[in-house]
């Protein structure tokens, strides 16, 4: 005996998962007006679409970076898409926040223990599949980081095209907007580390046999010893490290000053802990 699948009943359905309506009527019809069955099918679909487009790129999508009330837990959340256009979608958005949201609440230790955590009966993992499914294009939970510290300040880079959250070893709260420039340096120099202590030695090694090889082809230093060269190699790290990490880094607010001299203004006893940042692409 056929079920008769009213107008209302698609339209509920269509509330409750974004799904179109052609899909929803199906998904009813298939399920003889069962819900529950009717979002099954709907989220099997996303599944099948998922596996489908498992090859295609998503490059676009939103970063949401939250911090708890005390400032003391940050998390940021990437969730991709394949297209700007779907990035911009309040809905897409509102879903990032929201992932990023349960992330702060329940603060997992790693992306797999997030995909976990539950979703209005459903995982949050379940929930990237359905979404796939309702959007039709390959959307991703694709990064996730958290960070702890005495206080920390996060900042969304417009459009959320970039989440950053900047850790300190004290805290300053009245000095919020102060520090904040701190979180859009990161955001704006992309810093791999707070400075050159947190810097691996196979990184720093690398560095060197880079400048080393430079220095070597180099038609100048034809009669300079290797043991010279080497040496000079080790010396202009120090300007390495004056780029690539962030309490060494010029300050982009002030000419002439690092990044830790600026903090130094803040508090003589401030710095930098860690910092996490996570951008498209």
């Amino acid at each position: 005996m056929s079920v008769t699948i009213s107008a209302a009943d698609v339209k509920k359905l269509r509330e409750m998962t974004g799904a179109g309506i052609s899909d929803c009527k199906n998904a009813l019809t298939e399920a003889e007006g069962d819900f529950d069955k009717a979002i099954e099918i709907l989220r099997k679909k996303g599944q099948k679409l998922s596996l489908k487009r498992a090859d295609r790129e998503a490059t676009e999508g939103a970063v949401i970076a939250l911090v708890s009330n005390d400032y003391t837990h940050g998390v940021v959340v990437k969730l991709s898409s394949e297209t700007d256009f779907v990035a911009k979608n309040d809905g897409f958005v509102s879903l990032a926040r929201q992932f990023a949201e349960l992330a702060l609440q329940h603060f997992p230790a790693t992306k797999e223990d997030l995909l976990s955590i539950d979703f209005n009966g459903i995982t949050i993992g379940e929930k990237v599949i359905e979404q796939t499914g309702v959007i039709g294009e390959k959307i991703e939970l694709a990064a996730y980081e958290r960070l702890e510290a005495p206080m920390i300040i996060p900042y969304i880079h417009m459009g959320n095209k970039a989440g950053v959250l900047v850790g300190f070893n004290k805290a300053v709260t009245d000095h919020f907007d102060d520090l904040r420039f701190v979180a859009m340096q990161v955001a704006a120099m992309k810093p791999i580390a707070v400075d050159e202590n947190s810097i691996s030695q196979e990184v720093k090694d690398k560095e060197v046999e880079i400048r080393l090889e430079v220095s070597m082809n180099d038609p100048k230093n034809a009669n300079k010893p290797k043991e010279i060269l080497e040496k000079i190699a080790i010396g202009s790290l120090n300007k390495f490290f004056q780029e690539v990490t962030l309490l060494n880094q010029d300050f982009v607010k002030e000419n002439g000053k690092k990044v830790s001299d600026y903090l130094k203004g803040v508090d003589k006893d401030l710095t930098v802990t860690d910092f996490k940042h996570v951008t498209l692409g």
